[in-house]
């Protein structure tokens, strides 16, 4: 039977394009079998609330926020890592699998696995299963994204030996312990990028008296935000709304500032990965105390975080080798080989579209 299996798959193969999807709040990554990591766009989409038709999806969509008159809408479909619309979902991945395929259309539709936050409840994991399908999936798997970091860091995620990661993306952070193939520990928490983009909001506007959006919130992040202080303090220029005079204004923001933003959201953060911590096995404990704990997502960027870490919590961070595409590359590791990670997928789903 498993010969059988791997002879179908391989010759269903030539008949259709294999996709990983990292369905990210922030971002999303598609990988095409044999292309690479071919799409990485913001997960917004730009609706036309009169026609209900798509104006834009991702780079595009993403100009447009806070900018469009009343009848169109950018909106991001994929909520705290949760799909929130499923009608808009199901555009923005019809459009970014149409256009991962664009000029390598085969006759069969993809095989699709798709990265979802750990914890995820089984209603939530059939609409993004029919959102794909929806989008012209013939097959879809699913899979958490603690384990696809880890697979696509290359993590012995088989072997009897406990590996930590810590996935911090733009909605949620994952915190995954995995032995043996599996989630033996796992947490998800809403503290990431929204979430720091919008201390930065808050910080601003009750410090200094003006309004600045999320985006320019998460541009000042990412020049900027630094845990520790450095030789020289960073700074950037933000423009908003005073909220004294209700005119433009300008003014520059300092790494500090931006320490002081998101310094409670950390804690919260080291509290939430302390509390995994507490709650795994004391010998996947020693494991994990000797191999570190892995950063993942884009949040692993955050300048001095890894350092930040490693002293709150008494064991080595490390920062992921190119952490923002670690499960986007964790599904093409599971495309090439799905026997052998099928025990790690969440759900999955089979059945081939019947053909005529």
């Amino acid at each position: 039977m498993e010969a059988m299996r791997r002879y179908k798959d391989r010759i269903l193969g030539l008949f259709s394009n294999d996709i990983g999807i990292d369905l990210g709040t922030a971002n999303t990554l598609v990988y095409v079998k044999g292309r690479g990591i071919v799409i990485n766009e913001p997960s917004i989409v730009a609706m036309n609330t009169k026609t209900g038709q798509v104006v834009a999806v991702g780079a595009q969509a993403k100009e447009m926020l806070g900018r469009t008159p009343p009848h169109i809408q950018a909106v991001q479909p994929v909520v705290d890592g949760v799909i929130s619309d499923f009608e808009v979902t199901s555009e923005m991945l019809a459009y970014l699998i149409g256009k991962a395929q664009a000029g390598h259309t085969k006759l069969l539709g993809p095989r699709v696995v798709i990265g979802v936050p750990s914890g995820i409840t089984s209603v939530e994991v059939r609409a993004v299963r029919d959102a794909a399908r929806a989008a012209g999936a013939r097959e879809v798997h699913i899979i958490e994204e603690p384990m696809a970091a880890a697979i696509g860091i290359e993590l012995p995620v088989h072997e009897p030996r406990g590996n930590m990661i810590v996935d911090i993306g733009g909605g949620t952070t994952d915190i995954g312990v995995i032995a043996l193939g599996g989630l033996v520990n796992a947490s998800n928490v809403r503290i990431a990028g929204d979430k720091f983009n919008a201390d930065i909001v808050g910080h601003v506007r009750n410090e200094f008296k003006m309004l600045i959006g999320d985006k320019s919130a998460e541009e000042t992040k990412i020049a900027i935000a630094s845990i520790a202080p450095g030789r020289m303090p960073l700074e950037a220029l933000v423009r908003g709304r005073d909220l004294v005079t209700g005119l433009p204004r300008e003014m520059h923001v300092t790494d500090q500032d931006i320490r002081n933003a998101i310094g409670h959201s950390l804690e919260e953060l080291i509290e939430s990965i302390k509390g995994v911590l507490e709650t795994t096995q004391p010998e996947i404990i020693s494991d994990v105390m000797q191999r570190g704990i892995y950063l993942a997502g884009g949040g692993a960027l955050i300048r001095g975080l890894p350092e930040f870490l490693t002293n709150a919590l008494g064991v080595a961070v490390i920062v992921a080798p190119d952490p923002l595409t670690a499960v986007v590359r964790g599904t093409s590791v599971v495309l090439n080989d799905l026997d052998a990670y099928r025990e790690a997928l969440l759900k999955s789903d089979d059945e081939l579209v019947p053909t005529e």
